[in-house]
């Protein structure tokens, strides 16, 4: 049986990129290097993969692994088109109470 690979979204032909600001926390934040980037993105998913762009193997990972939260709304959509000004939080998962 053949399968296809799978493809990440991208957003809708036309949909301009936008300029998004990242907080990163805890353990993203210490395999990245800082708790803050300014990405850009006509998605969810264009936006985190600039995020990941040339970073550390262990911070894609932990990036990848991640909930993620759009303008402090969890958002589990990464064909979720993004407007200049938005915030994407990426919270890993903790361990414990």
């Amino acid at each position: 049986m053949m399968t296809t690979p799978l493809t990440p979204p991208t957003a809708e032909p036309g949909t301009e990129a936008a300029t998004v600001a990242v907080r990163l926390f805890a353990g993203a934040a210490a395999a990245y290097g800082s708790d803050t980037a300014t990405v850009r993105g006509a998605t969810v998913a264009e936006a985190i993969r600039d995020l990941t762009a040339g970073a550390p193997a262990d911070a894609t990972t932990a990036i990848e692994r991640s909930s993620l939260l759009v303008n402090a709304v969890a958002c589990t959509d990464h064909s979720r088109v993004l407007a200049d000004g938005d915030r994407i939080d990426v919270l890993p998962p903790f361990a414990g109470g």
